[in-house]
């Protein structure tokens, strides 16, 4: 079965102490997000994500920007139901998808941080902001697919006679990935998500997730693939991979600042990063290679559940992964050009290949 490699572009320079937990926010460098979306290119990732949050710049003017100086990488746009009609967010995906030869989807975030919401003026609880997405996506994909015009009566949405008269180039629809790890999260993920993004977790539960999101979206006739996020931490050695991941622990506590609302001594509102800084609680390793101290410095924030190893040691761990069912690995680094460019020359082959040989095990015994 395929796997996806997708990582993760940002509009400014960072990383340059090794240390980088957040690549979203500040400036604009649009010479720094073309070497860094050209990087992952030529490093063989199959899809970037172009992040989300209520000071950043705009994902789809970020997307297609660096599409244009790029030639096969794909574009994972964060996008966050509310703000934007749900017609005219299928119009805009639809017409990127077009401008990039079919190389967007799009990754729904409800958002898990009341703080974060605030700023662009959404009250709404979180229950109720996800039974608001699942109206959205509804929409979205009823635009993309829809042959004559429609209408919806919802809570949050009503529209009459819908249409777009661009569809996108991709068929059915443009790919819909989906996070969140609450009850009301994973309902309406399984109900649309084509990809199911789960954080860094030990194996075990992230098969208890697997499970329970395929028994979910089993109600609704689907099984959507899963992706997991990780922050490998490599070196040519076990005992320097080890040393380098303390030295980007130490710098992390030194300098980074957690999201609005998560970090150090306080409880996550987000449950993704609860989960995460409760796994930190009962133990820095879990199984061979996830290590969590990094996770519980930062209150769970940024996705930072580190796989610490030789290159084939990380991908050993990755395997086993895609051995319980996931398919796609959402890495970035620390050092996010450097570690991008390592993860090309290094693990991503390596996983490649080994799940090349085992389907050609599979046909030849078939």
């Amino acid at each position: 079965m395929p796997v996806e490699f997708i990582g993760m572009i940002g509009v400014k320079p960072e990383g340059a102490d090794g240390a980088a937990v957040h690549v979203i926010g500040g400036g604009i460098d649009s010479a720094w997000l073309c070497g860094f979306a050209r990087a992952h290119e030529d490093a063989g990732f199959d899809k970037v994500l172009v992040g989300y949050t209520s000071t950043s710049a705009d994902g789809f003017i970020v997307a297609s920007y660096a599409a244009a100086h790029t030639e096969r990488l794909g574009y994972l746009i964060a996008h966050r139901p509310g703000f934007v009609a749900p017609t005219l967010a299928a119009r805009k995906a639809a017409s990127l998808d077009h401008f990039t030869g079919g190389r967007v989807a799009l990754h729904i975030i409800t958002g898990g941080t009341d703080s974060e919401l605030h700023r662009d003026g959404d009250q709404l609880d979180k229950d109720t902001r996800y039974r608001r997405t699942d109206e959205y996506v509804d929409i979205l994909r009823t635009t993309w697919i829809a042959e004559k015009p429609f209408d919806y009566a919802g809570r949050f949405y009503q529209v009459t006679k819908a249409y777009s008269d661009v569809k996108p180039v991709q068929k059915p629809a443009i790919p819909i990935y989906f996070g969140g790890a609450s009850g009301p999260a994973a309902d309406v993920g399984a109900k649309h998500a084509d990809v199911y993004a789960l954080w860094g977790e030990p194996l075990a539960a992230v098969k208890q997730r697997i499970d329970d999101v395929w028994a979910r979206a089993a109600t609704f006739g689907r099984r959507p693939r899963i992706s997991v996020s990780f922050r490998p931490i490599l070196a040519a050695t076990e005992a320097r991979a080890w040393e380098r991941a303390r030295a980007i622990l130490a710098r992390v506590m030194e300098t980074a600042a957690p999201i609005v609302g998560e970090g150090p001594g306080i409880l996550p509102q987000a449950e993704g990063a609860r989960r995460l800084v409760e796994f930190a609680r009962q133990s820095e390793l879990h199984d061979k290679r996830l290590w969590m101290p990094i996770a519980a410095a930062m209150g769970g924030a940024g996705n930072t559940s580190a796989l610490v190893g030789t290159p084939e040691q990380v991908a050993e761990a990755l395997l086993d992964y895609y051995d319980i069912g996931v398919t796609t690995f959402l890495i970035r680094g620390f050092d996010p050009l450097s570690d991008a460019v390592d993860y090309g020359r290094e693990l991503i082959p390596l996983v490649r290949a080994e799940i090349a040989r085992r389907d050609r095990q599979l046909v030849a015994h078939a």
